[in-house]
């Protein structure tokens, strides 16, 4: 625990605090607002990321000093003692994992999108699974989930849904989660009670500050209106409230049609888009230093199969970028993907450094 600071580089953002708010404190720091906006935020920021750091440093040693006074005949007040390690090393625990979310947009909201295989209703049927297990994970952390587009299978499931998930480090959880997911499973729409396997694609984009600088031209922007669709009943729109915006430029989509009016659902549509553009530039970017100087990035496409799911004639769930694997494929299915998702960054930062 001593050595904390470096593991997350305590130091060196305290001295940036000092910076920064040495900064705010001249004259004409407020002046300029898009400039004072980005360094309070940075602040805040700094603040919020060295503060559990430095109380759990605190607490190690008010527990060390404790422990070094404890008498040992005093049962009640040492099993008081082990409840307060225990709970230090868990909080510890948290804090280490979240070392591997050092992303610049980790700590934003994420933006998920399921999309259908080939394959029909099974594959429908896959992204009902996909999306059920991704609500309970959002869920079990705390996240609030919204659906900005859905449009179901022709017999039964979903043939694509996009979602919004609000929560601090929701994308630097679920972006290990971006690529094909294959379902293997006894088919419960075969009557032959044969065996299927399903493909379906997952996409997860950070959500972007308005104030973020993506250039988007209303020339470049195709909007089109369309009648929301869904299962039936006072919750589908009667009007033309569903907003579909094709970036012409690029041929990137964002729709929805789940708010409560036309403009509203627009306003959405044009953030999902945003971040969509603003992710386009950074993939190009990303490969632009790749070219310069070296590597190999993982493809992010179609066929790129990230992780199986069989559920006949035995239960498995396999990652196959970090070979993790769990028999429990019903917890998985059920939302635990926690284990999944620290290998995988865990993985990447071995990567990175390499």
């Amino acid at each position: 625990m001593n050595n904390y600071g470096g593991i997350f580089d305590v130091d060196n953002k305290k001295k940036l605090i000092d910076e920064l708010t040495l900064k705010m404190s001249g004259a004409g720091f407020w002046d300029n607002t898009e400039q004072s906006t980005k360094v309070v935020k940075q602040l805040k920021g700094l603040k919020a990321a060295v503060e559990p750091w430095e109380q759990a440093s605190k607490k190690y040693q008010e527990l060390l000093e404790y422990s070094g006074i404890l008498r040992q005949e005093d049962a009640e007040l040492s099993a008081e003692l082990s409840r307060d390690i225990d709970a230090l090393s868990a909080q510890l625990d948290k804090l280490e994992f979240q070392t591997l979310l050092g992303g610049e947009l980790d700590p934003n909201s994420a933006i998920l999108s399921i999309n259908a295989g080939a394959g029909g209703t099974e594959s429908c049927d896959w992204v009902s699974m996909l999306l059920r297990m991704y609500m309970r994970f959002s869920e079990s952390h705390g996240y609030e989930v919204k659906t900005l587009d859905i449009l179901s299978g022709e017999e039964a499931g979903i043939k694509n849904v996009t979602i919004l998930i609000s929560g601090e480090y929701a994308y630097g959880y679920l972006k290990a989660e971006r690529g094909v997911h294959r379902l293997v499973r006894i088919s419960p729409f075969d009557a032959n009670k044969r065996r299927h396997t399903s493909f379906a694609s997952v996409d997860v984009i950070p959500e972007v500050e308005d104030d973020l600088e993506v250039k988007i031209e209303e020339k470049d922007l195709s909007i089109d209106t369309y009648r929301s669709s869904g299962a039936g009943g006072q919750n589908v729109q009667k009007t033309d409230s569903a907003v579909r915006i094709t970036h012409v430029p690029t041929g990137i989509v964002a729709q929805c049609q789940n708010e409560r009016s036309q403009y509203q659902n627009k306003q959405t549509a044009m953030k999902v888009l945003k971040a969509r553009i603003y992710e386009l530039e950074r993939q190009k970017k990303e490969q632009e230093l790749l070219k310069t100087y070296g590597g190999q990035k993982k493809k992010i496409e179609w066929g790129s199969q990230i992780r199986s799911y069989v559920l006949h004639p035995y239960t498995l769930v396999k990652d196959h970028r970090t070979e993790h694997e769990t028999g429990d494929a019903n917890k998985v299915l059920g939302g635990a993907l926690d284990e999944f998702i620290e290998e995988y960054l865990k993985m990447q930062k071995l990567q990175d450094k390499g």
